[in-house]
C-alpha cells in the first residue's frame, strides 16, 4: 500500500527505509464513505503542516509559515532557509520525484511514504491513524513529518530523510553492537517512548524496521499507522497489535486491556537483541509457539505472579510445559558482560504487565549512569549528539574493515 522514496542531492542510489504497509492496516470498506472525524482528522493534520500544493493548484505561501515547527535532525546540514526556499517550489518536483525516485529539494533531504487510493476504497485507515498523531509529536526521537500532499490519487507523507532503521544497522555489524552504541541507541528509544508516553500515545509496533538512525547515530520512532492515543480512563483495543516476536504475553493471551506497558516489552526485546546480534525469539510463527518461548524464560505465570492471568481468553495452562524461570544472562549471554543490563532488561520483560518499569523510570536506571549528565537534562527537541563528546563508537565489523583496507589493498565492503 505504502512506499517510501527519498529525493537525494549527491548518490544515485537510495538506502531510505521503505516497507509496505503492515500489521492491521485497513482500507475503509467498499462503497461506505470515510468517517467524517476520520477526514476531519486527516484534514486538520495537513493544515498544522507547512502547505504543498498539487500541479494547477499553486499559492503563494508565506515564509513564516514555511517554518518548522522545531529543529530538523542534528545530522542535517542544511540551513533553514533552504527549507524554506525549497518547499516554496517541491510541487512542481513532486511528481518528477515520485517518477524518478532521485531528485533535489534545494539540497534538502526527505523521504516520501506515497500511498495509493482507491476512489472506491478511500484513504487507508493506518494513514489516517498516523498523520493524526504524528502532527501533535515534536521529539528529537520521532521522525518529523514535514508535510502531507494529497491528490485524487494519492497521498503522500514528506518525512525527514534517515539513512536506516536500526534491523539494517544490526545486520550490517553481525554478532551484537558495541556495548556504548546500544546504551546511546536505547537510551533515545527510552526517551521517545516516556515522550510519547506522556503524550498518552501507544505505539504498539515497536521493532527494529520501526527505529530509523541517523548518519550520526541519532535514533527515531516511525511509522505510527498502529498507534493509538490512550484515552483516560482504560480502554479496550485490538490484542492483534505488535509483530508476532516483539508482543508482549498479555496481547498473546488476548488482553484487551493495556497501555504504555505494551511498548515496554517490545523495547526489552530490542534491548538484548542488540547486545545479542540476532532476536530473541526467531522463527517463530504461531502464538502457541511465541508463549512457550517465553515461558521457557520467565516460567509459566499463575495467579500469584500475574494476578488475573487465568482469566485472560486465550489462557489453557495444559498448553503449557512448567518450567522454572531462568536469568536473563544465562539465556542471551553477553547481557552478563555489561554492568546493569540484566537488571533493566529483567524490568522491562516482565510478564505481568503492571510489572513493567515505565519508560520515564527507565531512563533513571543505573544502566544510563555512565552517560553524560548534561543528557538528562536536554529539551524534548534536542539531540543527544549536541552534547560535546557524544558519539557511535566503531563497531567491530567497521573496525575488522579498516584493518583490511590497510593490509590488503583488494576492494571491500564499508559497513556504516
Amino acid at each position: 500500500m505504502g512506499q517510501e522514496l527519498c529525493a537525494k542531492s549527491r548518490q544515485p542510489g537510495c538506502s531510505c527505509y521503505h516497507r509496505s504497509e503492515g500489521g492491521e492496516a485497513r482500507s475503509w470498506p467498499r462503497g461506505q464513505p470515510v468517517a467524517k472525524e476520520a477526514l476531519t482528522d486527516l484534514k486538520e493534520a495537513s493544515c498544522s503542516m507547512t502547505s504543498f500544493h498539487p500541479p494547477g493548484e499553486r499559492q503563494a505561501v508565506s515564509a513564516g509559515k514555511l517554518k518548522s515547527k522545531r529543529p530538523r535532525s542534528n545530522s542535517d546540514s542544511f540551513q533553514e532557509e533552504d527549507l524554506r526556499q525549497g518547499f516554496q517550489w517541491v510541487s512542481e518536483l513532486l511528481m518528477l520525484m515520485l517518477v524518478k525516485k532521485n531528485s533535489v529539494i534545494n539540497g534538502q533531504l526527505v523521504a516520501l511514504k506515497v500511498i495509493s487510493m482507491n476512489a472506491e476504497e478511500g484513504v487507508p485507515f493506518t494513514a489516517i491513524r498516523e498523520a493524526s498523531l504524528l502532527k501533535g509529536l515534536k521529539h528529537a526521537n520521532i521522525v518529523l513529518l514535514h508535510d502531507i500532499v494529497h491528490t485524487k490519487e494519492t497521498l503522500t507523507f514528506v518525512f525527514e530523510y534517515m539513512h536506516t532503521d536500526l534491523a539494517q544497522y544490526m545486520s550490517q555489524h553481525p554478532g551484537g553492537l558495541h556495548p556504548h552504541n546500544v546504551r546511546l541507541f536505547m537510551f533515545q528509544l527510552l526517551r521517545g517512548l516516556a515522550y510519547i508516553h506522556h503524550q498518552h500515545v501507544l505505539h504498539r509496533d515497536l521493532k527494529p524496521q520501526n527505529l530509523l538512525i541517523s548518519h550520526l547515530g541519532e535514533l527515531k520512532l516511525a511509522d505510527f499507522g498502529l498507534a493509538r492515543a490512550k484515552s483516560v480512563p482504560s480502554q479496550t483495543y485490538s490484542s492483534e497489535v505488535v509483530t508476532l516476536w516483539y508482543r508482549p504475553p498479555d496481547a498473546l493471551l488476548g488482553a484487551t486491556e493495556y497501555s504504555s506497558e505494551l511498548d515496554i516489552w517490545g523495547a526489552g526485546c530490542i534491548f538484548i537483541e542488540m547486545f545479542q546480534g540476532q532476536p530473541l525469539f526467531p522463527g517463530v510463527s504461531n502464538i502457541l509457539e511465541q508463549l512457550e518461548r517465553i515461558w521457557e524464560v520467565l516460567g509459566v505465570p499463575t495467579e500469584d505472579t500475574w494476578p488475573g492471568v487465568s482469566k485472560l481468553p486465550n489462557y489453557n495452562p495444559e498448553w503449557f510445559l512448567t518450567p522454572q524461570p531462568q536469568r536473563l544472562q544465562v539465556v542471551w549471554n553477553r547481557l552478563g558482560e555489561v554492568p546493569e543490563a540484566e537488571d533493566l532488561a529483567s524490568q522491562m520483560l516482565k510478564g505481568f504487565p503492571r510489572a513493567r518499569v515505565s519508560a520515564q523510570d527507565a531512563l533513571d536506571h543505573e544502566y544510563f549512569r555512565a552517560l553524560p549528565p548534561q543528557l538528562f537534562q536536554l529539551l524534548d527537541e534536542e539531540s543527544l549528539f549536541t552534547v560535546s563528546g557524544v558519539r557511535l563508537k566503531p563497531e567491530m565489523c567497521d573496525l575488522l574493515a579498516s584493518y583490511r583496507k590497510s593490509h590488503h589493498p583488494a576492494p571491500f565492503t564499508k559497513c556504516w
